[in-house]
């Protein structure tokens, strides 16, 4: 499968970046400065290079760069006879900036009528449905507010915005499946189509649970903390060295909580017996678990609860560095990165698969590192490919893969 990304910041480049892990050949087409997380770092200590930092490696690699001025025509020949052979173009512009470029999602399909458009905005497309926020722009905070997310998040009284990027990261795995389901069928049709997620929509998608508690109770959702509205114990505890979540909702769990803190009557009292009574009680129950986890360092509450209990230590990049959990999983990999001696760890795939395991990472490309072999591959030569570059059209890189 042959992907054009046209993406930049965090929404885009991650799903393209689920694509190319799964062996899709991504070729990342960036304006002539890049994509501008190139320059967020953070950056290696050695490294007085500075083509690209961590954020963008870890959410462009197994990807191929091809950088070229979209407002000049040369430049949108180019990428016109690179998604004349794609099976999929992503693009994350505010509606309306492709079109205007002239290279909007009718031209491509005509010349490509296979074609699957998938873009992400902060409130979606007109073709799917006219938003009035529709020319809006938006980021991450934006997304996790309008859509629900803040206002649920966080202790209470103080709507809070979760810590990573879920108004972009979201999208992108939604998009991703979209783009999968109008690939299967554009195989059975021949026709591609047109694929929509807006961040709004997919944070709301996230939140599903305020919707239904509106609809059905009547309930407005708001701020709890670490808990949950219909079920306790569900909660992050205080231990004495950090914190521990511990979910013994259930009843069984709680019976084997119970047994574990030496409390085994608590199980058959009538106050705690089932989840609507620990709900009803909350906050007795929360006192009972604290008054043991406090005393407790939060390896002696694993190794007391591990594998019965629900229950796993709040890890911090550090922690999570050293948990046996995500070595065995390849959950850590370490890509090289250029202008340092050293490699670097970012996250892996968690989607694993027995038969095409997802066990390949390149490191993220050079600013158009990739531009000759990709335009080669469309049928331009090397003179043509020196006249774009030379003409400004075509980023130059300081080295391409092959050393051309």
């Amino acid at each position: 499968m042959k992907v054009v990304d046209l993406t930049q910041m965090l929404a885009g480049p991650y799903c393209t970046m689920i694509l190319a892990d799964l062996g899709a050949d991504v070729i990342k087409v960036e304006p002539p400065n890049g994509d501008m997380v190139r320059e967020l770092g953070p950056f290696a200590v050695d490294d007085d290079q500075r083509w690209f930092g961590g954020y963008f490696q870890s959410v462009n690699r197994n990807k191929r760069s091809v950088a070229l001025d979209l407002k000049r025509p040369e430049g949108r020949e180019a990428l016109l006879a690179i998604t004349d052979t794609a099976d999929v173009v992503v693009e994350n512009y505010r509606s309306g900036v492709m079109d205007r470029l002239g290279i909007g999602y009718e031209l491509l399909a005509e010349r490509n009528p296979r074609l699957v458009y998938a873009a992400i905005r902060g409130f979606g497309d007109e073709r799917t449905g006219r938003s009035p926020y529709r020319q809006w722009p938006a980021f991450d905070v934006v997304a996790q507010a309008i859509g629900g997310l803040v206002g649920i998040n966080g202790p209470p009284g103080q709507p809070t915005k979760a810590g990573p990027g879920i108004g972009d990261m979201f999208p992108a795995v939604l998009a991703a499946v979209g783009i999968l389901a109008a690939l299967r069928s554009a195989e059975r049709t021949g026709r591609g189509q047109f694929v929509d997620v807006a961040m709004s929509d997919a944070v709301l998608a996230l939140c599903e649970r305020v919707v239904y508690q509106y609809s059905y109770g009547g309930v407005i959702a708001a701020p709890e903390g670490n808990g949950h509205p219909m079920l306790c114990p569900f909660d992050v505890f205080p231990a004495r060295d950090g914190w521990v979540a511990i979910a013994a909702h259930r009843d069984h769990f709680w019976a084997e909580l119970c047994a574990r803190i030496d409390r085994p009557e608590l199980a058959a009292d009538a106050r705690y017996a089932t989840n609507p009574a620990r709900v009803a009680h909350r906050n007795e129950v929360e006192e009972i678990i604290t008054s043991w986890t406090r005393e407790r360092s939060r390896a002696e509450i694993v190794e007391v609860m591990g594998g019965v209990v629900p229950c796993g230590a709040v890890n911090d990049a550090e922690s999570l560095s050293r948990d046996p959990h995500f070595a065995a999983r390849d959950m850590l990999v370490t890509l090289d990165q250029p202008g340092s001696s050293g490699g670097y760890a970012v996250v892996g795939s968690p989607i694993k698969l027995t038969g095409d395991p997802v066990d390949t990472f390149r490191r993220a490309p050079l600013l158009g590192e990739d531009a000759r072999d990709v335009l080669r591959e469309v049928g331009f030569d090397d003179l043509h490919i020196d006249e774009l570059r030379s003409s400004g059209t075509l980023t130059a890189a300081p080295f391409d893969r092959r050393g051309v």
